[in-house]
C-alpha cells in the first residue's frame, strides 16, 4: 500500500509505547488470543516484568492500545471539527481521514475495524458505540439539523454517510481492492453527498 501521511499512531518512543506498537502489530497479524506477552516483550525488547509493572497483562495491553487509538481518532476529529463548519465538509473530511489512516497505518485500521474488542475487552462498548464513532454519526445528526442533508433517520443517514466507505477500506484491508482509496475517493463522495444533500 501506498504511504500517505501517518497521523494516527504518532509514538514519541520509549519502552511503553514500544510495547503497544509491537502489540498492534501482532494483534493485527496472529490476532489477541493467539499472541504471548512473551512474543510481545520479546520484539519490543522489554522485560516481562517492565510489560506487567505497566500494564497489568495482555489485555491491559489491549486496553491501553485501544484507548490510545481511539484518543488519536478524537484528536483528528478535535481538527476537523474546527476547521470546517458545515456536514458536508465534515463528513467529507471524515472520509478522507479514514481512507488516509488506511493507506498509511492499514495495521492500525485493521485493529479498530476488524478485531472484535467485546472478545478480549469485554468492559468496552462495541467499537461503533466508541466516543469517535458517535462523534462522526453527530456530525451528520448536525447536517439533519440544519437542513443539509434530506430528512430522515439519522441511524439510516449515518449508514448512508459512512457505509459505502467503511466497506471499500476493509476491502482494502482485506487485500480484495488493489488500487490505493484515494483513488475512489471523489466519485465516491459525489454519489453519497448526491443521494444525501438536501435539495
Amino acid at each position: 500500500m501506498d504511504a500517505h501521511t501517518n497521523r494516527l499512531f504518532q509514538l514519541e518512543g520509549g519502552k511503553q509505547q514500544e510495547v503497544l506498537q509491537t502489540a498492534l502489530s501482532l494483534f493485527s497479524q496472529k490476532g489477541f488470543f493467539n499472541t504471548s506477552v512473551h512474543e510481545i516483550v520479546a520484539r519490543a525488547g522489554v522485560s516481562v516484568g517492565f510489560t506487567y509493572h505497566h500494564f497489568g497483562d495482555k489485555q491491559g495491553v489491549a486496553r491501553a492500545l485501544y484507548d490510545y487509538l481511539l484518543e488519536r481518532m478524537n484528536t483528528l476529529l478535535d481538527e476537523i471539527e474546527l476547521q470546517h463548519g458545515t456536514a458536508q465538509a465534515r463528513c467529507r473530511a471524515v472520509i478522507h481521514m479514514l481512507f488516509e489512516l488506511t493507506e498509511a497505518e492499514p495495521e492500525t485500521m485493521s485493529f479498530i475495524i476488524h478485531a472484535r474488542h467485546q472478545e478480549f475487552l469485554p468492559q468496552e462498548k462495541p467499537i461503533c458505540s466508541a466516543s469517535a464513532f458517535v462523534r462522526m454519526r453527530r456530525f451528520v445528526s448536525d447536517g439533519l439539523q440544519a437542513g443539509e442533508l434530506k430528512p430522515m433517520d439519522s441511524a439510516l443517514a449515518s449508514a448512508l454517510m459512512y457505509g459505502a466507505a467503511i466497506r471499500l477500506l476493509c476491502l482494502r484491508l482485506d487485500g480484495v481492492v488493489h488500487d490505493d482509496l484515494f483513488d475512489y475517493f471523489e466519485p465516491l463522495w459525489a454519489q453519497v453527498w448526491t443521494q444525501l444533500a438536501a435539495d
